[in-house]
């Protein structure tokens, strides 16, 4: 296996296919690299660099009982970036993958960072507070913590219902995608799934999303019941300068795989194109409404957890 170390002695793997420009992933709790291959084939067969890591606690690296939490995620990735000595690349992060990204260009920089993508992201902060009033309540992953702990083989087969949208009637999901959901949870180690629920839920990355100075594309499904998107991407699209948003009508959490083909498609077309936002309009965007106007954000965000 492709692994490094890093100075507090984890190791971390990952899977480096191709040549040409890098685009390195960041994947979403609780899962694994593996939940990235269909995009790194993808864009593998079009001349990018594709890398996907398994985060730490998660698939096949170590299983630490220390740095379940979003600065050591985003180091890690530093780390990873400087290991393999990238430059000009492409950061795309899924769920809490994209605050792994943010984290990351938060703490390190864009010095090596050409653009960023962020699908079905947790950014800006998931958790109700005061000064996040569309947030969810702190009960919501209480209950994912209580899951977790009472049963992570169960929950995790239960959680990839809503996770893919299976729990929708107008939708068809392949047992074995919800299989695939379960196996890379089963892959990660209790502690690092446990903790890294308090990472996702209540780390803000609002300073880091400011810090954002290259281009961005923010995607997201209008039916995700794992992150709303009036209290995430609607958000973040608004902080982050210049972001490009676009809505999938009726689509999960998972759209990476139920709508593999149009997020391929969309990263494709955004790797393609100039870094400069007059050559960006080929990625449509969606309309940006205020607050107000958004149904996700009319009353504070609704999820299955």
């Amino acid at each position: 296996m492709t692994t490094f170390t890093t100075t507090d002695g984890t190791e971390i793997y990952y899977k480096d296919w191709g040549s040409g420009q890098p685009v390195v992933f960041s994947h979403g709790w609780p899962l694994s690299a593996d939940a990235w291959e269909d995009q790194m084939l993808f864009l593998g067969a079009h001349g990018y660099r594709c890398i996907a890591h398994d985060r730490r606690g998660h698939g096949r690296s170590s299983q630490p009982g220390n740095g379940n939490d979003m600065d050591t995620y985003a180091d890690d990735l530093a780390a990873l970036v400087g290991t393999l000595d990238l430059r000009n690349v492409i950061h795309v992060g899924h769920s809490a993958g994209g605050g792994e990204v943010a984290r990351y260009i938060g703490r390190h920089g864009t010095s090596r960072v050409a653009k960023a993508v962020l699908i079905a992201a947790i950014p800006p902060l998931m958790l109700k507070t005061a000064d996040n009033p569309h947030g969810l309540p702190i009960e919501a992953f209480d209950k994912i913590r209580d899951g977790v702990l009472g049963g992570r083989s169960q929950f995790f087969k239960d959680l990839s219902g809503p996770f893919y949208g299976a729990n929708r009637p107008r939708h068809t999901v392949a047992p074995g995608l919800r299989h695939s959901f379960w196996l890379q949870g089963m892959q990660a180690g209790l502690k690092g799934v446990f903790e890294c629920i308090k990472a996702f839920s209540e780390t803000d990355f609002t300073a880091d999303l400011e810090k954002f100075d290259v281009p961005t594309l923010i995607l997201h499904g209008d039916d995700d019941q794992i992150v709303p998107i009036g209290a995430s991407a609607v958000l973040s699209s608004k902080l982050v300068k210049g972001a490009t948003l676009k809505t999938y009508p009726g689509a999960p959490h998972g759209l990476c795989s139920t709508r593999k083909d149009s997020i391929n498609a969309d990263l494709l077309e955004f790797c393609k194109a100039a870094s400069h936002s007059s050559d960006l309009g080929a990625v449509r965007s969606a309309p940006r409404r205020s607050r107000d106007a958004h149904p996700g954000l009319r009353s504070p965000a609704t999820s299955v957890l």
